[in-house]
């Protein structure tokens, strides 16, 4: 990792789970004291936070610690059942055989971190196979409104990997959707997507819930 990586990675679980308090101002010459760095990874970090909405950049005051709702994440979820159903629905009637090999190989690469319990790792691969479905549908308006709402839930999405035993039940909900798609059953296919991110938002809420519990 980055210094920018390991700033933008300590900051954004510190938000998530409410360490970091909404409307808190973020210093980058104190952060840069806290992570031992300079201030251009800080800046990194924080432009790449404000991307997904966890930082605000307000002129003269610098950035702050956004809040965002209960609601509004249940609505983003929401939205991303939805967006990414779609794709897995067009994925199994659009991919090809070549395409349809990739993605298991790509399921394939998830069974090493998810043995080790490595969320790191299996986010990455996690991003990859989620990816191969999203250029398998064929739609670039779907794929960039996809994309545009899993930037918004980045944060939320890693976090869930935390929960105890996810990563595991993540790798067998692949394993659904793989089958599906490979047998061309696009019914099948999106509702086991739509199933799959709900399972990853009612995760991420069980996270933050337990991490605000006296």
């Amino acid at each position: 990792m980055s210094l920018a990586d390991h700033v933008s990675a300590a900051l954004e679980r510190e938000i998530v789970l409410g360490d970091l308090a909404p409307g808190l101002h973020l210093d980058e010459g104190s952060l840069a004291a806290r992570f031992g760095t300079s201030r251009t990874p800080v800046r990194e970090a924080l432009n790449r936070l404000a991307v997904c909405g966890l930082v605000e950049l307000r002129p003269r005051r610098g950035a702050v610690v956004a809040g965002v709702s209960e609601e509004v994440m249940t609505q983003r979820f929401e939205a991303l059942a939805g967006l990414e159903g779609l794709c897995a629905y067009y994925a199994a009637l659009r991919m090809t055989a070549e395409e349809r090999l990739a993605l298991h190989d790509a399921h394939r690469r998830c069974r090493a971190p998810a043995s080790a319990g490595d969320y790191l790792r299996y986010d990455a691969a996690d991003m990859i196979f989620h990816r191969l479905i999203l250029e398998g549908c064929r739609n670039d308006i779907l794929i960039e409104q996809t994309l545009a709402v899993r930037r918004l839930l980045k944060p939320w999405r890693r976090l869930q990997f935390y929960s105890a035993g996810r990563i595991e039940a993540s790798y067998g909900e692949h394993e659904a959707i793989v089958t599906a798609i490979r047998d061309g059953d696009s019914p099948q296919a999106e509702r086991l997507t739509r199933a799959h991110v709900n399972h990853q938002g009612q995760a991420a809420d069980r996270m933050v819930a337990a991490q605000s519990m006296p």
